[in-house]
């Protein structure tokens, strides 16, 4: 073997020669632009929804809220419950626990009661209106109903 063979490029294998070994310039700039709009498109969206994902959270903290005063109420005695009831709160204030006293967790959110009677077809209703207004000022209202049930002291 003379010394100019070793420099020699190898002879490809016939099925080899047809083959393509990686991608033009073109192709790879046409690569980067696609992918390159397509992560625009993606982080502009996510950017949009992280804006707004307190909104969800406030909103069901003050479904929460309410459905907890809403339930309370509803399961105090008929002749109890009146706007002047502790767990009533006609005016608004930050949500109370049972025992009377303000969570301090939720001191950003007001509630306000409100409870009217009613009668219906000659029965007598409570119609209890619960208001929450979170931290952003907006406002979500619930309404329930209690009749009296038989209870001491009910109206005919």
């Amino acid at each position: 073997m003379s010394r100019l063979e070793a420099f020699r490029q190898p002879k490809l294998a016939p099925a080899a020669i047809g083959k393509q070994r990686g991608m033009t310039l073109v192709e790879l700039v046409i690569t980067i632009v696609i992918i390159g709009i397509a992560a625009a498109a993606l982080f502009s969206a996510m950017a949009s929804i992280a804006g707004r994902s307190a909104d969800p959270m406030l909103r069901q903290q003050s479904l929460y809220i309410a459905e907890a005063y809403l339930e309370t109420l509803q399961a105090l005695p008929y002749m109890d419950l009146d706007d002047k009831h502790e767990l009533a709160q006609g005016e608004g204030g930050p949500p109370k626990g049972l025992d009377g006293e303000v969570i301090p967790e939720l001191k950003a959110y007001r509630v306000r009661t409100r409870i009217i009677e009613e009668e219906f077809n000659e029965v007598t209703a409570k119609r209890i209106i619960v208001i929450v207004e979170d931290p952003s000022e907006e406002k979500l209202e619930l309404t329930g109903w209690r009749t009296c049930y038989g209870e001491d002291g009910c109206p005919l």
